[in-house]
């Protein structure tokens, strides 16, 4: 059971599932139902979306990870799950996120397949194009508008709002994350933004696409405290720590100094989320 946790990085949930609590809190106050079933629901859909997406990553991505130094000890190439595994994981997680999307509302079922497209068929693109990391930030991003779907069954402007948001965020760190793997992804031909661009030029990339995220949190913010009973205090704190850890990750990674990769990518982009969820969650409920 560790090892398939491990290989679905379950822990790395975090990343988005705020940001689905953001969603259900938006539907809450624009005035529909929600019952502790529904919200098990979508926390399901969350779990299996993700589960799938990384056990298939971890299938497709076999060859590279047993010649990648840095990902040689990941759980298929050192034998603690077999290949099969990992794929019969991806098959069971995407039907059961698919049913449950079903026992929601028709149209989280109908656009399920889209959903799962996205999150499935990044793992390839990195065989072809260096924008693989906008197409994980779109997968990431169907957290929001997904969970106020879920509940409230029609589109609406604030919620599509934070799709962005978490669209340019995830785009921005997952570069930097690949900046580690610059010279691996020339070798074997694979494409990323550090492979097209350089170390230095890509994380110029990634902080515009995080100023803009910033921007975009910030005229949703703007939004919300107008539109909704809002205290105003919680909701712009909550912006600033996130915008503010954005900095901090941008700053903790230099061209010539990865070694801080790890507190950038996971601690800081994991506190970034959970905090704003939290105090997001705060201004808007009570």
């Amino acid at each position: 059971m560790k090892s398939y946790l491990s290989l679905i990085k379950f822990s790395h949930t975090v990343f988005a599932l705020p940001f689905a609590a953001v969603g259900t809190v938006l539907a809450f106050k624009a005035g529909y139902a929600l019952d502790w079933l529904l919200g098990l629901k979508i926390l399901l859909c969350m779990v299996f979306a993700r589960s799938a997406a990384m056990a298939f990553n971890r299938w497709a991505d076999e060859r590279y990870d047993r010649l990648n130094p840095r990902t040689a000890g990941r759980e298929i190439p050192a034998g603690r799950v077999t290949s099969h595994e990992a794929l019969w994981m991806t098959l069971i997680s995407s039907l059961a996120f698919v049913v449950t999307t079903w026992s929601i509302n028709s149209i989280c079922f109908y656009l399920s397949p889209l959903a799962l497209l996205t999150i499935l068929g990044y793992s390839y693109t990195k065989r072809w194009t260096a924008i693989c990391h906008l197409i994980l930030g779109g997968g990431l991003a169907l957290a929001p508008i997904g969970s106020y779907l879920a509940v409230t069954g029609i589109f609406s402007l604030i919620p599509l709002l934070y799709s962005g948001v978490v669209f340019y965020w995830v785009s921005g760190f997952d570069i930097i994350y690949a900046l580690q793997d610059e010279e691996f992804d020339k070798v074997h031909r694979l494409h990323s933004i550090p492979a097209r661009f350089g170390k230095s030029k890509a994380l110029k990339i990634s902080r515009l696409l995080h100023f803009i995220s910033a921007m975009i949190l910030f005229f949703a913010s703007w939004l919300i405290h107008n539109r909704y009973e809002s205290s105003g205090v919680w909701l712009w704190l909550s912006a600033l720590v996130f915008v503010s850890m954005l900095i901090y990750q941008q700053n903790l990674v230099k061209p010539g100094d990865l070694s801080k990769i790890n507190l950038a990518f996971f601690t800081t982009n994991g506190l970034a989320s959970v905090i704003y969820g939290v105090l997001f969650s705060m201004d808007l409920l009570f």
